[in-house]
């Protein structure tokens, strides 16, 4: 019963993080705001919705393991996983940004801070600030060097309906009930799964949840291919991920105060910042071909294969 539970829990938080991102792109539109920041912050910072949800509900919990495992898995998956089909499956992908020279420092700055903050083996309220104020950071960086880069993914369609503020709303409210709800249920479901199986809830939160609210990514990046726009999949995972350490982590530890046990997760700890490193080799090189998904295929395959032995 708990994993049907979880498996609807999940599809909630998804369809949820979608009616929340179209409903903000349909207002943003109204009131004449950018295309580019719409992009980049709602779609961006949109789908890490469902992280931030089942990582406040895990350390309102108590589950801190949960909430931090959470943010190591979407960040692996989101670079190994999607970005590494995003490679293996488009034909031809030639940025016209300079993705190294602009964005590899939200790549690095974010993991870096993150590996220092749990040296002591929490992460305290005054981390959290300092991971809201990188968000600022990077806020202020999207505007400054708005150049419309990321215009092909906001939903054309949306730009020729008619803007209706009740159904907008409505939306909205039922987008934010299946991502509070969804979260709860996810969170509450995958310990009961835990203890059942007797798998940590660090397990749980590292592969389950993270693999299913990473989800919405893999969404905008497969919808990006459709429309030929699969170089934009990039830009949306190191804006996903920054927004992961962000305001996931932020968010969380400002609730309450993040611990981890750094000898039990220094494998996956290893393997996301191998993931990092890996797409800032990419990045560098412009490897975006089959060559580079299947580097990064390779790496989800050992992060996959340590727990199958």
């Amino acid at each position: 019963m708990d994993f049907l539970i979880f498996i609807a829990a999940m599809s909630a938080l998804v369809y949820g993080a979608d009616f929340i991102i179209k409903e903000s792109e349909r207002i943003a539109l109204h009131y004449n705001i950018s295309q580019f920041v719409i992009g980049a912050t709602l779609v961006a910072f949109g789908t890490s919705l469902p992280e931030m949800a089942a990582s406040l509900m895990a350390a309102g919990h108590g589950k801190t393991d949960m909430a931090i495992a959470n943010v190591v898995g979407s960040v692996t998956f989101n670079i190994v996983l999607i970005l590494g089909l995003v490679f293996i499956i488009a034909k031809n992908m030639n940025p016209k940004r300079d993705l190294f020279a602009l964005d590899s420092a939200w790549v690095v700055v974010p993991v870096v801070l993150f590996l220092i903050m749990i040296q002591d083996g929490v992460i305290s309220r005054f981390d959290g600030v300092l991971f809201l104020l990188l968000m600022v950071s990077y806020l202020l960086f999207l505007f400054k060097n708005a150049k419309g880069d990321l215009d092909g993914e906001i939903d054309e369609e949306l730009l020729v309906e008619k803007f209706n503020w009740l159904k907008t709303v409505a939306l909205l409210l039922v987008g934010f009930a299946f991502v509070i709800g969804g979260a709860h249920f996810v969170v509450e479901s995958g310990s009961n799964i835990a203890r059942e199986f007797g798998v940590s809830e660090w397990i749980i939160g590292l592969f389950m949840i993270s693999l299913g609210t990473s989800l919405p990514e893999l969404v905008v990046s497969l919808v990006a291919i459709r429309k030929g726009n699969a170089d934009m999949s990039i830009g949306n995972i190191i804006g996903s991920n920054v927004a992961n350490f962000s305001m996931v982590l932020g968010s969380a530890s400002l609730l309450m105060p993040l611990s981890i046990d750094l000898v039990a997760t220094k494998f996956d700890i290893f393997i996301m910042v191998a993931a990092s490193v890996t797409l800032l080799f990419i990045l560098a090189n412009k490897l975006y071909s089959k060559a580079g998904g299947i580097f990064l295929l390779t790496i989800l395959a050992l992060f996959v294969q340590n727990y199958l032995v």
